[in-house]
């Protein structure tokens, strides 16, 4: 954890305030440097208080998304968010952390952008991701598994995101496999999973996230305000996105660790859970071919099992799902 990091776990941990002395200490600083490093912070939107009785004391985060902030918020042990990297702007966090993954970039890194210029979901469809509203996020994984394993990860990230979201007051979120996050049936959050495979492993997985987070009704693009809604829209209230982004960092840490441990059973049960797709009638798409019938159930690897008016069940591991009415 770097300085700036353990400096802001402190001051969180300290709701009194911790004095210069102390901080000195723990982080192994002068307080010269110590008093620069609260410059740096307060220029950065923290507002610090400095008294000689209390020491330091931290009032008020910033809107921005800031990694020294966020990897303050997460516990020592992560694999997720062990190196956190937040841009202004990109065309696609996804494309970003595709080029690191090829320059052996380490597994748990994690890239924010608070406004994508080329965002993407599924099928190359276009993500609107106005700046600041919401939170835009991909993370490297090198999980010990096999290409066709793959949607555990995909599986996995829903569940630490319905986990996540649940939290805030009137927010219920529902799962439409394979990757979209609904709720009140509009979608306000995706996963776009991609990766880089060798015939018996994995080199990489991306996992692509998108929350709407802070948008009003305006800030949704009119072509899909009628399916599509945010956390505020949803709550009536503005979230604060940086404790969200902790809280699904530590929610997908614990998901992954779960899956390479051979626990994908476990997400899977709760994934269920929340799946408004199983039960239902439902069409796919994969290519040119369309498969009709009940979503039953998820299998041990993650697909989705599927019996056909025929009666035989279909094993999909991707594609475009309507549900029939």
């Amino acid at each position: 954890m770097k300085p700036a990091a353990k400096i802001l776990k402190m001051l969180r941990d300290s709701e009194a305030g911790i004095g210069g002395s102390e901080l000195c200490e723990k982080v192994g600083m002068s307080r010269a440097a110590i008093w620069a490093h609260m410059e740096t912070l307060r220029q950065s939107g923290f507002e610090i208080i400095a008294s000689p009785h209390r020491g330091y004391k931290l009032i008020k985060s910033p809107d921005s998304l800031l990694a020294e902030d966020l990897q303050s918020r997460l516990s020592t042990g992560s694999t997720i968010g062990r190196n956190i990297i937040v841009l202004d702007s990109t065309t696609s966090t996804n494309d970003e952390m595709d080029c690191k993954a090829r320059d052996a970039e380490a597994e748990g890194s994690v890239i924010f952008a608070e406004t994508q210029t080329g965002g993407r979901g599924r099928m190359g469809r276009k993500w609107s991701s106005p700046k600041k509203k919401g939170l835009w996020l991909s993370v490297l994984l090198r999980p010990p598994l096999v290409a066709d394993e793959c949607t555990q990860i995909t599986i996995a990230a829903a569940v630490a995101l319905v986990t996540s979201l649940k939290k805030i007051n009137g927010v219920k979120p529902e799962i439409k496999w394979p990757n979209d996050i609904l709720v009140n049936g509009k979608k306000i959050s995706g996963i776009l999973t991609e990766m880089s495979s060798e015939p018996d492993h994995v080199k990489y997985v991306i996992v692509g996230i998108g929350v709407n987070v802070n948008q009003s009704p305006d800030d949704i693009p009119e072509s899909i305000r009628s399916i599509a809604t945010s956390l505020k829209i949803v709550s009536g209230k503005i979230v604060d996105r940086s404790q969200l982004a902790t809280d699904i960092l530590h929610e997908l840490d614990n998901c992954y660790k779960k899956v390479v441990a051979g626990e994908f059973g476990e997400i899977g049960e709760t994934w269920s859970s929340y799946c408004r797709t199983l039960g239902k009638r439902i069409s796919i798409e994969i290519g040119s071919r369309k498969i009709t019938g009940c979503a039953e159930a998820l299998d041990e690897t993650g697909a989705l099992l599927v019996r056909t008016e025929h009666g035989r069940i279909e094993r999909i591991i991707g594609g475009d799902i309507n549900l029939e009415i």
